[in-house]
């Protein structure tokens, strides 16, 4: 089974941007990991100069570190992880060495990872789908648990994504769960015919929220305590940095937030759950 493009076109962007000599990420990991894959990156075309994904990773970090700081022997839940290499940025920023890490993806991400990433005994992986739930047999709450959905979300039906949601709120009181959604209009857009001939082969991404749907979770799904929208992180250049730092608490962010979701989807609602104790 090929290697899925999502998880390729993530890792890349990211290594890039850890590449500049400005980049907005330390990833020494994803350059290495990038450097050893045998694959053409340069067929996506992409621009170095991307820094949407690399803003996405540092957005899940920040929270991440947080939950951490105040639970340190947590375990951390990477759902569909792909390649992702958020542990060893947390690792580095000097977290401790008592929280935990659950990989869980299917078949070819796994064995890449495993072929190409250190091993340490305190990562554990589940190769099978996220919508089979026996994963989560293999986590202990008492310590705490922060669950990360980076990239996974907006390609599972909706009835799926919501499924997963609830269960982690049922399963995991106390802790969190971080994702991220592409514009709403995005999501109407992949369930017509229309999504194969404007995207070609790129996986559908039929479901998002919302902001007033992201919202109504707090009252519509049992467990989940608060909703929270996250802002972005500081990022480099006239539209990352001077734009949206400078209108950061300003009723035109939220205008301004949409426009960059339609340019670059991954960004456009970055969402923290909070689970009842």
């Amino acid at each position: 089974m090929p290697l899925p493009e999502t998880a390729l076109v993530t890792l890349r962007c990211r290594a890039n941007e850890a590449q500049r000599r400005d980049g907005i990420i330390d990833d020494p990991m994803a350059i290495r990991l990038m450097e050893s894959i045998d694959y053409d990156f340069s067929k996506f075309k992409l621009s170095t100069n991307r820094q949407d994904l690399a803003l996405r990773a540092l957005a899940f970090d920040e929270s991440a570190r947080s939950y951490l700081t105040d639970h340190p022997k947590a375990t951390v839940v990477a759902l569909g992880e792909g390649l992702q290499t958020s542990f060893w940025r947390l690792e580095a920023a000097g977290l401790g060495s008592e929280f935990r890490w659950l990989t869980l993806d299917l078949p070819p991400i796994v064995e890449l990872r495993q072929r190409l990433l250190p091993d340490s005994p305190r990562i554990s992986t589940c190769c099978q789908s996220v919508l089979n739930f026996t994963w989560m047999d293999l986590v202990d709450p008492a310590d705490g648990v922060f669950i990360t959905a980076e990239g996974l979300l907006p390609y599972l039906e909706p009835d799926d994504a919501l499924s997963v949601i609830r269960e982690c709120a049922q399963r995991f009181p106390g802790g969190q769960m971080m994702f991220d959604l592409p514009p709403k209009s995005q999501a109407v857009l992949a369930r017509q015919p229309l999504w194969t001939a404007l995207r070609g082969t790129w996986p559908r991404t039929p479901f998002s929220l919302s902001v007033s749907e992201l919202a109504d979770l707090a009252r519509i799904v049992p467990g989940v305590r608060a909703v929270r929208n996250l802002p972005l992180p500081r990022g480099r250049g006239p539209l990352f940095y001077r734009l949206m730092s400078r209108t950061a608490g300003l009723p035109i962010q939220r205008p301004l937030r949409r426009l960059i979701g339609i340019a670059f989807p991954t960004l456009a609602t970055l969402t923290l759950l909070e689970f009842d104790s």
